[in-house]
């Protein structure tokens, strides 16, 4: 064994020796060609030095080819601008007639080229190119406005009446073929009152406001504006649209009939001719404010769309005029002297700019608008305190009214008619005269002021009909009258829808008052007959026959009898004479007068006659003392309160 271990360790030692002497022949080698390796890197070195200035001249070209190119095609921009601006000039040149869209391209184009040269200032002569672009700029927008200016006054033209009237709700057209658009003092075609304003429903009315310029023109003159504005051409823009669609409007509004008409001119006309004006107005504020300044507004706002201030503006500018013309001629209505027949249209005119008032403030939008609105609130506080005034000066009147018509049958006075109609067609403007006493309320119930106004116009009516009774000297008129005038006030507040607002209580109070008259007549007219008619004073005191025992009639003159019947046979026919001539106009007051008297008087006769007639048919001549049966009286109390003139055959 130790044998073999010792022939292993002698193989191992010869391995390791030859492994010894590779590494050594691996090194020489390694050490060989590490010299080699340094000769090239020392050969490489002194190639790279050798080639240094080649490499430099080629990048140089190469940075000069770049720069070559990228000087080409600044070029071809340059080229390409100036190719771009020859054309726009072309078009510029040219002008705007032929091809507007062209011209307004070219303008644009020509922008761009001067934004473009603005921007390059490196190039030598973008400063001449700049100038010269601007002053073609110029004389291109100058071009330009002469443009609008054509093309707006080419589709600028006034609105006939016909075309507007189509545009309003059927219950305001005028009828066909009135001649409503003439505006003529006399006419009423078109006048307008309270009744057509009841009759629309104001949510549901549909107005269609006419088209001012054809929609295919709008874009082009919005280009055409906005093109002025770019070139800081407002002013001009608004100088030419201001004189050009202002005439329009204000020539649209004279064929329509509207004047221009000063404080002094509505002064001196007469009351039907102003009263005919006045409803025209009325009319003309509604188709001016739905219809014509509706639509303007709409050109104002498709014109200079984008321009809000601008718009404004120009609308302001427009309308003014038009606005100041219609608003001035309501001023002077609300401002002249004033008198109790303008109450109502004085109502009418402050209704129709209450109807307004919200639209004008949506129409007239904005800054510029400021002064327009504010003139249309103005007319309409105005009107309402005119009104109001209006109001208080009529309770005046009525009250002091000393106007020398007299009734001399007794009948109802002028006065009364006229007033208690003047309240009547007040109430056709409850709602109206609500709202207008509204404006001045600082509290209390709504309404409050219409109502306690209406009393006091009724009571001034009963002080004032006070006074004129007694201007008659029979006491029994006096009373007849009162009764016809007080009663045709309770009758006519029953009737209307002044009792509402006056209450069953003031209807009751009233009642009571012309049953009063009543009865003060009778007492006055027939208290001094029926006296006649009284067994009182016809027992004998020694003179002159007498009827003798055992009869009704014992004890009695048949002198004083026949003189009693003498008396009331004058009396009575005085008093159908004169009575007869008297009125009471109302047919159920004027029977139950009548029927009223009759209960009275016949029964008395009747007993008088039965008593005391035979006595006097006994003696001679009867008929001259017996003239009537009942039956004659009773017919001819059916002849009192006709007004029968004296010339009038007896029935």
């Amino acid at each position: 064994m130790g044998i073999a271990v010792a022939a292993g360790m002698d193989s191992l030692s010869e391995r390791a020796s030859m492994m010894r002497e590779a590494l050594q022949k691996s090194q020489t080698i390694t050490d060989n060609v590490v010299t080699i390796l340094g000769s090239f890197d020392s050969r490489l070195s002194a190639l790279e030095t050798a080639m240094r200035p080649t490499q430099i001249r080629t990048h140089a070209i190469r940075k000069a080819h770049e720069n070559i190119d990228k000087s080409l095609k600044s070029a071809e921009v340059i080229l390409a601008q100036f190719d771009l601006s020859r054309q726009a000039e072309a078009k510029i040149l040219k002008g705007p007639h032929e091809d507007l869209e062209g011209y307004l391209g070219a303008i644009d184009q020509l922008r761009s080229n001067i934004r473009f040269f603005s921007g390059n200032k490196n190039f030598r002569n973008s400063d001449g190119v700049i100038n010269a672009a601007n002053t073609l700029l110029a004389k291109a927008i100058s071009k330009l406005e002469d443009e609008f200016k054509h093309r707006l006054n080419s589709y600028s033209k006034p609105i006939e009446p016909d075309r507007l009237f189509d545009g309003l709700p059927n219950a305001l057209r005028p009828s066909p073929g009135s001649p409503g658009n003439q505006g003529d003092a006399g006419g009423k075609a078109t006048s307008y009152s309270h009744s057509d304003h009841q009759n629309i429903d104001l949510e549901t009315a549909v107005y269609t406001p006419p088209t001012l310029i054809p929609p295919r023109i709008m874009p082009l003159l919005h280009d055409l504006a906005k093109q002025m504005v770019r070139a800081g051409h407002q002013q001009q823009l608004l100088r030419i649209y201001k004189e050009t669609r202002s005439l329009v409007l204000e020539e649209s509004l004279q064929k329509l009939g509207v004047e221009k008409l000063s404080k002094d001119d509505v002064q001196k006309m007469q009351w039907e001719v102003l009263e005919a004006k006045i409803g025209n107005w009325i009319h003309f504020m509604r188709i001016a404010v739905k219809l014509l300044f509706a639509g303007e507004r709409k050109v104002c706002d498709q014109m200079f769309e984008g321009f809000d201030s601008l718009s404004d503006q120009c609308f302001a500018e427009v309308t003014a005029s038009s606005v100041s013309v219609l608003l001035s001629f309501g001023e002077a209505i609300a401002r002249s002297k004033r008198s109790p027949e303008k109450l109502f249209v004085l109502l009418d005119m402050y209704e129709i700019m209450r109807e307004l008032h919200s639209e004008i403030e949506t129409i007239f939008k904005g800054k510029a608008c400021t002064e327009i609105r504010e003139s249309a609130l103005g007319l309409i506080k105005r009107l309402a305190q005119t009104a109001r005034e209006t109001f208080g000066d009529f309770e005046e009147a009525v009250e002091k009214d000393a106007t020398k018509t007299s009734v001399l049958d007794g009948t109802v006075h002028p006065l009364t008619s006229y007033v208690i109609n003047y309240v009547k067609f007040l109430f056709d403007y409850q709602s109206t005269l609500k709202q207008l006493f509204q404006e001045f309320e600082t509290g209390g119930e709504k309404g409050s002021q219409l109502a306690s106004v209406t009393m006091r116009i009724m009571q001034a009516l009963q002080t004032n009909l006070d006074g004129k009774s007694k201007q008659y000297k029979d006491p029994a008129l006096t009373h007849l009258f009162l009764m016809n005038n007080i009663h045709y006030m309770v009758r006519s507040v029953r009737r209307s829808e002044a009792k509402d607002l006056l209450g069953d209580d003031w209807v009751q109070r009233h009642r009571r008052i012309v049953q009063q008259h009543a009865n003060q007549y009778k007492r006055n007219a027939w208290q001094k007959i029926l006296q006649c008619l009284s067994i009182q004073g016809l027992t004998s005191s020694g003179g002159g026959s007498s009827v003798g025992d055992g009869g009704n009639s014992s004890g009695v003159s048949r002198a004083l009898v026949k003189d009693r019947f003498k008396i009331f046979n004058m009396q009575f026919e005085e008093l159908h004479q004169r009575q007869s001539q008297w009125t009471v106009p109302d047919t159920e007051l004027r029977e139950s007068l009548r029927l009223a008297v009759a209960e009275v008087l016949l029964p008395a006769y009747r007993s008088f006659l039965k008593r005391f007639g035979p006595l006097v048919e006994s003696g001679k001549n009867p008929q001259k003392y017996v003239k009537y049966t009942a039956e004659d009286l009773e017919r001819m109390l059916g002849e009192f309160f006709e007004g029968k003139n004296l010339s009038e055959p007896k029935r």
